[in-house]
């Protein structure tokens, strides 16, 4: 290991937690930033992860934690050292959007995110009945829940790829946003 290998890397990485009831479509939305192809996808038991290039000299690693019951018993295993939650909701879904809801409110009271930026993707604005973003922001009570922090409702539609460039761009602004006051914070510390 020579010395020109000691100099840290110039490419930034972040870490972006993707989290979302089962069947919100977040391993599809995974699949179609990666690859801008949608994949019939299986229910994630346990997670997926993936890296994107968010511009030059940034990498996001996604972390797209299954969605089941069992599986977000240990979600807030997922939370540390995260620089963004991409939380997916089905908007078409209006019977689940409440335990959706409350999972999303238990995260955000976990200490380890205490400012980490919020997307949420309103996803399947395809489908007939689906809640637009607006809805999806009060449903959701962003306003109160994410006063500490940055926060954005992205609609999207996983399979057209529609919204999918505005929610990555919108998640890497504020991953980088979030890194650099977190490099600020710990050099003040020391």
């Amino acid at each position: 290991m020579g010395l020109q290998n000691a100099k840290p890397s110039r490419v930034k990485r972040a870490s972006i937690l993707m989290l979302g009831l089962d069947y919100a479509g977040k391993s599809t939305l995974l699949y179609k930033f990666r690859y801008k192809d949608a994949f019939l996808t299986m229910p994630t038991i346990g997670f997926n992860v993936d890296m994107i290039e968010a511009g030059k000299d940034f990498t996001l690693t996604f972390w797209d934690v299954g969605g089941q019951k069992k599986m977000r018993e240990l979600w807030s295993n997922f939370l540390e050292d995260t620089d963004g939650l991409l939380y997916v909701v089905d908007s078409s879904d209006k019977h689940r959007l409440e335990e959706s809801r409350r999972e999303f409110e238990l995260i955000l009271k976990n200490e380890s995110i205490k400012d980490v930026p919020v997307v949420v993707l309103a996803n399947k604005q395809d489908l007939p009945g689906a809640l637009n973003a607006e809805e999806i922001t009060r449903r959701f009570k962003m306003k109160k829940y994410c006063s500490d922090r940055n926060w954005y409702v992205q609609p999207c539609c996983a399979i057209t790829g529609e919204g999918l460039a505005e929610a990555l761009q919108r998640v890497a602004t504020f991953a980088k946003q979030y890194h650099k006051s977190k490099e600020t914070f710990t050099t003040l510390k020391e």
